[in-house]
């Protein structure tokens, strides 16, 4: 277990996915934001759904991806629909 799977909403799944995007460090992380990382992740498994960029967000933010911010949810999903 690393550094990212001790973030909110980061499991040994989501971490693994990030590692192998070049993604190994919260600060990192933060630094690329929530949709470029979903972005890399989305180009080694297209099955990265609606839900990941979520708990990216959330992690980013430290919150869990439940107590995102309406706006930033909707902001999101709008990110999400014009990437699919």
């Amino acid at each position: 277990m690393g550094e990212l799977s001790k973030l909110l909403n980061i499991g040994p799944v989501v971490e693994e996915q990030l590692n192998q995007v070049g993604i190994t460090t919260y600060d990192q992380l933060k630094e690329i934001g929530s949709r470029q990382a979903w972005l890399k992740i989305k180009a080694i498994d297209d099955s990265a759904c609606i839900h990941r960029l979520y708990g990216l967000e959330g992690a980013v933010q430290g919150v869990k991806k439940s107590q995102l911010s309406p706006e930033v949810k909707a902001e999101l999903k709008e990110f999400y629909h014009h990437c699919k």
